[in-house]
């Protein structure tokens, strides 16, 4: 009498089964955290020169944490060194990975089939005279599934390249943290040395006031000087604490290993800079935020064949089972057994999907004008980005090898032509004055340069700051003295 329930159960869940069977090398694969985070780390690695880590236990992050103490603490560390500490240690990077394992999670679900539901009935109970059974499968569910898994998978591709993208950003913006930060220091050294210079131009106009060879009027404008160089040099000072707080706060540092250092000095500026002569074909091909646009215009267009599909028939249940009946009598009791089969399905009276498909149509149509839009913007970056970091390199060579050099120039022949009494104290302090704001310039345009260079590899590889090459800053770092 049972047979009849085995067969109509096997027939609902044989589909089931064998959906199962053929989606565990995907299930596997989506519920391996290092499986689904090794195309990130792959990515980003080859553009900042260091591995992207997903922290995922205590285990972790306290081996994360004792290497990063290891590699700021009481040392001196350059602009690599700080980028691989922001990867590994800055926690708003580790939130955006876990997106990364949530998208995985959902092809995960989304390759598993709808759980079938069984029901039981009685009518009576003592005795009981009707029993019940049914099992209800989603055919609906069924037939979708490889539409959905489809979805979803691009979806989680999507989400490995916002991950991409958001460590791409943390790098070039920590690497533009560190040049600020090691320019903000250069600034307030140079000030010092202006600054001993103004005082002790002070003292002299202080003393030849006393015998009467400079006027009161000439006296204060040496000491107004040195009182407003020394508020600028105060300025300067807060401007580099705050700087080199900004990029402890990107590599997520606190602590005792906030106790680092940065040099005291840019590096030169190199001789030459290369020619990229196809920078917006580059560019195109390497940008992560255009990969993206892409497959959300592959998402948009996967979710409109899933809406086709659905636009009639949005609900299909099959239900199987079996009614035993018993009765009795004088004669005896009887049991009768009768298998059932039911549909059910909604029927699209007064919501024939219309709707649902101009909407899936006009978000195809949007995707794709966002993506185009993307493109153009793209190669307007590029060639911008390009423009900026050759002229800021020429700006910069032209206060390094012309203004500062004649500015030095003039202020030794002044001192030469002073002490023999050819030259007055006046044109002496200008020309002083003058050179300070020719190097304070000259150290301006050296730091815009550094910066366009990390905007060159934003404009190339994209994430909103994609970290460059920087050979010559890193080497650099080693000859630095000092360090704040």
């Amino acid at each position: 009498m049972t047979r009849p329930i085995l067969k109509i159960f096997a027939a609902v869940a044989l589909p089931a089964l064998l959906g199962a069977c053929t989606t565990t090398s995907s299930i596997d694969a989506m519920s391996d955290p290092t499986a689904s985070f090794a195309p990130v780390s792959a990515r980003t690695s080859a553009v900042t020169g260091t591995r992207a880590v997903w922290v995922q236990s205590r285990g972790e992050a306290s081996a994360s944490s004792g290497q990063v103490s290891g590699l700021v603490r009481k040392k001196l560390i350059g602009p690599d060194i700080a980028v691989q500490v922001a990867l590994m240690n800055n926690k708003g990077l580790q939130a955006a990975y876990a997106d990364v394992g949530m998208s995985a999670a959902d092809v995960w679900q989304e390759s598993l089939l709808v759980n079938p539901k069984v029901s039981l009935g009685m009518v009576g109970i003592d005795p009981v005279k009707t029993i019940e059974g049914a099992v209800v499968s989603n055919i609906l569910a069924m037939i979708t599934r490889p539409r959905r898994v489809a979805l979803a998978d691009t979806r989680f591709r999507q989400a490995q390249l916002v991950a991409a993208e958001e460590t791409l950003r943390l790098a070039a913006d920590t690497r533009r943290a560190w040049i600020n930060a090691v320019s903000a220091w250069e600034s307030v050294a140079y000030y010092n040395k202006a600054q001993q210079a103004a005082d002790a131009a002070s003292a002299l106009a202080a003393k030849l006031g006393e015998t009467g060879a400079f006027t009161k009027t000439g006296q204060a404008r040496e000491h107004v000087f040195y009182a407003e160089l020394a508020g600028q040099t105060a300025e300067a000072r807060l401007a580099a604490r705050n700087a080199k707080e900004e990029l402890t706060r990107l590599m997520g540092l606190w602590g005792s290993d906030i106790d680092y250092r940065v040099p005291d000095a840019l590096p030169a500026i190199p001789r030459s800079v290369a020619a990229r002569r196809s920078i917006e074909a580059e560019a195109l091909r390497n940008r992560v935020d255009l990969e993206i646009a892409r497959l959300a215009l592959e998402a948009e267009a996967q979710s409109y064949g899933l809406t086709q599909a659905t636009r009639y028939l949005t609900d299909l249940e099959l239900l199987g089972g079996i009614e035993v009946e018993r009765e009795s009598d004088e004669e005896g009791t009887t049991t009768e057994t009768k298998p059932f089969a039911e549909v059910e399905f909604v029927i699209p009276v007064f919501d024939s999907g219309g709707a649902r498909m101009r909407k899936a149509e006009l978000a195809y149509m949007r995707a794709a004008s966002l993506l185009a839009e993307k493109a153009v913007n793209i190669r307007s970056e590029a060639r911008a980005a390009y423009d900026a970091y050759r002229s800021t390199h020429e700006i910069a060579r032209h206060y390094r090898n012309n203004v500062v050099p004649l500015r030095v120039k003039i202020e030794e022949e002044s001192v030469l032509t002073y002490n023999g009494m050819i030259t007055n104290t006046f044109e002496l302090l200008a020309d002083t004055r003058a050179k300070i704001n020719s190097i304070m310039l000259s150290l301006n345009a050296k730091r815009a340069f550094w910066i366009a260079d990390v905007g060159l590899g934003t404009a190339i590889h994209g994430g909103g700051g994609a970290a460059s090459s920087g050979g010559g800053m890193v080497a650099a770092v080693a000859d630095a003295g000092g360090g704040h």
